[in-house]
């Protein structure tokens, strides 16, 4: 295994837990906390230029990136909420009242879990601990529900990439489902057990799940296929997406515990977490002659400050981890690619 070209380079702390992060545009990513505030950090100087407090628990935070320049707008699920802000406004601080629009999705205790938006900002999926996942439609505000819901608490849910009413849910039911909501279908796949805490979707339609044995599960049936005509790479859209398909999927070990945090950083390069912070980088390959894929870790690196991992991305030649320390407080660590070659 190689040694991680990436190095630690700050921590940034906050009085409560980190529960979600995002990327945004600009240079910039984005913070949820326990106690109701966003940050939005500048990633060059690593301070706050901007916040949103004054929220109940924040779950999940998602962008819509406008204009190169621009924050953009950000979506923030908080409680059974979802509320929009506009960001590119002169206030420094935001609070509930400055939300351009706030849409209640989960009745009585039902909080939302996980916000995901299609890549042409016209819908926002959420899912919920009800198990239910739905989809709102941003031009008109109506809201639909999946055929198909989730036995127990639906934490991660994702659209698939050039597939604007698809989307996959992750739930504590050891299920993957597999939604079309223009269709009206809904397929799925278990795991049987365990539960399914986080998932990933990779530009080229690969889906990761990770789950609370230290495993992750892979399905390679959704990707984009590539093609080569007159010395061009051409990428080919399949009719339909087939990632829960089980014959192009697999699961492997890549941890000891729960892997709470996934993201691409490549088609087919995936980093991994788990929940005490063990950080690793794998290469999916496949499928061999004799048809298997498999995972090949590259690195693997610990967490030195955040002692629980609640969310990972990877920015530019960033990886940030967020979570908290062992006394409770908020931790982000960020750390820096520091390979000229561009290695991962």
């Amino acid at each position: 295994m190689d040694e991680a070209p990436y190095t630690w380079r700050q921590t940034l702390k906050t009085p409560t837990p980190i529960s979600c992060l995002a990327k945004g545009l600009s240079d910039h990513f984005f913070a949820g906390s326990d106690d109701g505030s966003v940050r939005i950090y500048n990633q060059e100087t690593l301070k706050v230029v901007k916040a949103i407090r004054g929220l109940g628990e924040v779950s999940s935070v998602v962008c819509m990136l406008h204009n190169a320049g621009d924050l953009g707008d950000v979506w923030v699920a908080s409680d059974r909420h979802a509320l929009r802000f506009a960001m590119d406004t002169e206030k420094m601080i935001l609070g509930k009242a400055d939300a351009i629009l706030t849409l209640e999705l989960g009745a009585d205790d039902d909080m939302l879990n996980e916000l995901s938006l299609n890549d042409k900002n016209s819908q926002l999926a959420f899912c919920l601990d009800s198990g239910r996942v739905g989809v709102v439609d941003l031009s008109t505000k109506q809201i639909t529900y999946m055929k198909t819901s989730h036995d127990n608490i639906c934490g991660t849910v994702k659209f698939i990439p050039d597939r604007p009413s698809e989307l996959v849910s992750g739930g504590y039911d050891y299920r993957l489902l597999h939604h079309d909501f223009h269709q009206r279908t809904s397929s799925g796949v278990s795991m049987s057990p365990p539960f399914i805490l986080s998932s990933a979707m990779s530009p080229s339609g690969i889906l990761a799940a990770g789950i609370a044995d230290g495993r992750v599960w892979i399905g390679t049936g959704g990707e984009r296929m590539s093609a080569v005509s007159s010395g061009t790479s051409i990428k080919r859209k399949r009719r339909k997406w087939e990632g829960l398909k089980q014959d192009e999927a697999f699961m492997a070990d890549v941890g000891h515990g729960p892997i709470t945090a996934l993201t691409f950083i490549g088609p087919r390069t995936l980093c991994t977490s788990t929940l005490m912070g063990k950080v690793s980088l794998h290469e999916i390959g496949g499928p061999t002659a004799d048809g298997k894929l498999d995972i090949s870790p590259k690195w693997t690196k610990a967490t030195t400050d955040v002692s629980k991992v609640n969310a990972i991305i990877a920015t530019g030649s960033l990886i940030i981890i967020g979570g908290l320390s062992e006394r409770g407080e908020g931790m982000i660590e960020v750390w820096e690619n520091g390979s000229k070659s561009g290695d991962v």
